[in-house]
């Protein structure tokens, strides 16, 4: 079985040690966000105006290059 340690040193790498340990929890906020920005254009009823669906689709486009620019991935 693999092991990974990761040390972090005094108070003054607290910050750092957090977003470590939270970085699974931060991930699957921006899959939640992803998937309702998919609901939102997916699912548009007819009362969307075509501004606000194409806002959505700009920030799911944009959230992606994100990621991507990262070398992240949501999968």
């Amino acid at each position: 079985m693999s092991k990974i340690i990761i040390e972090f040193d005094g108070i003054e790498e607290a910050d750092d040690a957090r977003a470590a340990l939270d970085g699974l929890q931060w991930k699957h906020s921006l899959w939640e966000l992803n998937q309702w920005l998919i609901s939102q254009t997916k699912y548009a009823d007819d009362e969307i105006s075509d501004d606000t669906y194409n806002a959505f689709e700009e920030c799911r486009e944009k959230l992606r290059e994100i990621i991507n620019d990262n070398n992240l991935s949501l999968d």
